[in-house]
């Protein structure tokens, strides 16, 4: 029996050493632990999930700079490049567009309000000033004049993405243009660069624990159990309706790459776990972009369809919004009618495209709503103040799925797929030498049929 616990206690310290999710699982349960033996020492860990969190965007714009120019030349297309960005914002239309009515039929079918009678002259304007900073989201003109960068250094120092693709795009498309033999050292050394951020984001990855433990510490301490009674039925309805669409993205995937959404999952378990730790889907991006490249997906489509869907394809944050406006009107006794349901669509469709860094944006575009409907004063947006939080968890898992679901279909859909590729890497097996990812569409295709008769494990997949 002792020889039996020490091989024991040997295999579980060999597991914590080397396996990031088992470390990011470990400090996720001492996280809540601490949180609700201690909540005031659990408050105050919050520093350490934003500290790394902040290390990592400072180097999501380098990365996705050198990406897309890496991507834009290796594939020498840049008409390619432009139909991989329209096919990329169809998707992105398409499945916010799914993820907002689902969330109005679940709310519609389970009412998570009704019954609260709550008084709205009884709220106040004051605490979603305070939650959202006073600030407001964009208009449309404003949001595309914002995407386009006034200084180079500008769109790093602010870390904006769209701004950055647009730079990666300009420059992609000058190398292009000019050619290897005007310019043969500038490609090399971005692809040197981009290893480089890759080897500095790996360093970063080392304090994920730590910054699990403090994000999960602060969110135990701060809003304990409470909010499970007081929003129980919200939060299982937004939950589970989540779970559904993330259903319908994993018949989605099947349909259009033959691929499993649930092997997706378990290949990128550690990515998940961590943005589910920290309630930021940015911590994975550097992460899940390699993964998404592993796995067969060209550099273009990688570099370009996966930051665009963080400001475009916030599908988990679609889903709170139409179940939280119809959650607020019910707790204050309005009954919406099909046509003011029509327009919380129509609006949240255009306000969640402008929510991607905006401080308290769940917030605002929950008060553009009740403006628009008119029926629902703005104070009432109050009530879940204190609920948001909670549903962190449930917007980052789908947003990061929603995004990496749309690269594999929007590769699929452009010949930028390697799916034999794919087929290996999420059923575990070691990939092989893989060729530069501008040939690998060709090849993956070509020898997918021939492939399969010694795959025999792919048709199941």
């Amino acid at each position: 029996m002792p020889h039996t616990n020490a091989g024991f206690a040997r295999r579980a310290g060999r597991l914590l050493r080397t396996s990031l999710f088992a470390q990011v699982l470990l400090a996720l349960l001492l996280g809540v632990l601490v949180g609700r033996l201690w909540p005031q020492v659990g408050s105050s860990l919050q520093p350490l999930g934003d500290g790394f969190v902040r290390l990592i965007k400072a180097m999501i714009a380098p990365l996705v700079f050198c990406v897309v120019v890496a991507g834009i030349t290796k594939a020498g297309d840049l008409k390619a490049f432009g139909r991989i960005g329209v096919k990329a914002l169809i998707w992105f239309e398409v499945a916010t567009s799914i993820a907002l009515v689902v969330g109005l039929l679940a709310g519609n079918l389970f009412a998570p309000g009704a019954g609260m009678n709550v008084d709205p002259s009884t709220l106040e304007q004051s605490a979603v000033d305070d939650a959202t900073g006073g600030g407001q989201l964009p208009s449309t003109a404003q949001f595309i004049l914002e995407s386009l960068p006034d200084s180079a250094v500008g769109a790093f120092a602010e870390n904006s993405l769209l701004q950055v693709l647009v730079l990666a795009c300009l420059v992609g498309a000058a190398l292009l243009h000019l050619g290897q033999r005007k310019v043969p050292q500038i490609l090399p050394f971005i692809e040197q660069a981009q290893d480089v951020v890759f080897t500095i984001v790996g360093y970063i990855m080392k304090l994920a624990p730590l910054a699990v433990f403090g994000a999960t510490a602060h969110l135990v301490g701060e809003y304990g159990v409470g909010a499970m009674s007081t929003y129980g039925k919200l939060i299982a309805v937004c939950y589970g309706v989540a779970l559904l669409f993330l259903v319908i993205l994993g018949c989605a995937l099947k349909a259009v790459t033959g691929l499993s959404l649930w092997k997706f999952v378990r290949y990128t378990r550690e990515e998940l776990l961590l943005a589910l730790g920290t309630g930021s889907s940015e911590t994975v991006m550097p992460r899940m972009m390699q993964k998404l490249r592993a796995a067969g997906c060209r550099d273009d489509a990688v570099g370009l369809v996966l930051p665009t869907g963080y400001s475009f394809n916030l599908d988990g944050a679609s889903i709170y919004l139409s179940v939280g406006t119809l959650f607020i009107a019910q707790a204050i006794g309005v009954d919406l009618s099909l046509g003011q349901q029509i327009t919380v669509v129509l609006v949240l469709m255009l306000t969640s495209k402008g929510m991607a860094g905006v401080p308290g944006s769940a917030f605002l575009a929950l008060s553009a709503t009740a403006s628009a409907l008119g029926v629902i004063p703005a104070a009432a947006v109050a009530l879940l103040l204190g609920v948001d939080r909670i549903m962190d968890s449930m917007r980052v898992a789908t947003n990061l799925l929603g995004n990496c679901v749309a690269v594999f279909a929007v590769s699929r859909w452009e010949g930028a797929l390697d799916r034999v590729t794919a087929k290996r890497v999420m059923n575990g097996e070691e990939p092989g030498s893989t060729p530069d990812r501008g040939d690998t569409v060709g090849r993956g295709e070509a020898t997918e049929s021939a492939q399969a008769t010694v795959k025999g494990s792919d048709s199941g997949t």
